[in-house]
């Protein structure tokens, strides 16, 4: 004779997966916890970079030495731009250096998901990662073109200051704005891709919007200060202040530049991880 024992019915805990509503937090401690990526990241985009060139990482220094001369026949030779008391090659040549990483950093991130974008629809990783990378390795061809320019200061007989020591403090705050703009230009460029057509002239726009060829010195206060609301403003004048000493000290322009810097990073940041639930779909 035999005996049905009857099972109990297994209780199944059900999880329903779907895309989050409205803003994110941002989870920065994601990058942590993913920073060997980044790391790999970072160092594939300084291989790729200069990969089947014919003078590889020279172009980290020839790009704004060949602009620094053109600058130099017309704008001081030609015009007779004034360079607070400088030599106009170093005048053009020390805010050209912050503006080439600046130009390359936002262009590179602006376009890194696009790239990206096979390794996007693979796996999971914290998107903020593909545009935080291509910022980092934008810092080796800031090194290189900096080496040059403290040989052209050698040359011209100028010994930098004790200002020197904020020159870290400028390299983030270009950093982070770089960093801001690519994140919103980035999130944007997925969606509408015509973004990408447009960067060429936000750049050449915003290098004319810049004190990289003629001094804010020309500014009278307080436009010189607001004229700060421009991030790349502080940036630029305190690397000639600090490298060359010159008069103008651009405290406050820097005060309100490192502010606007951090409005642009944080909602660069929180817009970012609000689209970023699409990326997959879309790119």
């Amino acid at each position: 004779m035999s005996t049905a024992i009857e099972a109990d019915p297994i209780s199944q805990e059900v999880i329903r997966i779907q895309p989050a509503k409205g803003w994110m937090p941002l989870r920065l401690g994601e990058l942590w916890e993913y920073r060997e990526l980044l790391y790999f990241l970072t160092w594939r985009d300084i291989k790729v970079r200069y990969k089947q060139t014919l003078l590889g990482a020279a172009w980290a220094i020839i790009q704004p030495l060949s602009t620094m001369v053109v600058f130099t026949l017309f704008f001081g030779k030609l015009a007779e731009m004034p360079s607070d008391g400088v030599p106009y090659p170093i005048f053009s040549f020390a805010a050209l250096v912050p503006w080439t990483f600046f130009a390359n950093a936002m262009v590179a991130s602006s376009n890194s998901l696009v790239q990206g974008s096979n390794l996007l629809k693979k796996v999971y990783f914290p998107r903020l990662a593909l545009p935080i990378s291509t910022v980092l390795g934008g810092i080796v061809d800031f090194a290189l073109a900096f080496s040059v320019l403290l040989l052209m200061m050698l040359y011209f007989g100028i010994a930098p200051t004790w200002n020197v020591l904020v020159l870290p403090f400028l390299l983030l705050l270009a950093f982070m704005t770089s960093l801001g703009v690519g994140l919103w230009l980035s999130a944007m460029n997925v969606r509408y891709r015509d973004v990408r057509y447009v960067l060429p002239f936000i750049t050449q726009l915003w290098m004319f919007a810049t004190p990289v060829v003629y001094p804010s010195s020309m500014l009278e206060e307080p436009w010189r200060t607001l004229y700060g609301i421009n991030p790349m403003v502080g940036v630029v004048e305190g690397f000639r202040w600090a490298l060359a000493g010159t008069d103008t000290a651009p405290g406050p322009m820097i005060a309100v530049s490192t502010v606007v810097s951090i409005l642009i990073l944080i909602s660069g940041a929180f817009y970012f991880r609000r689209m970023e639930k699409s990326f997959a779909d879309v790119v």
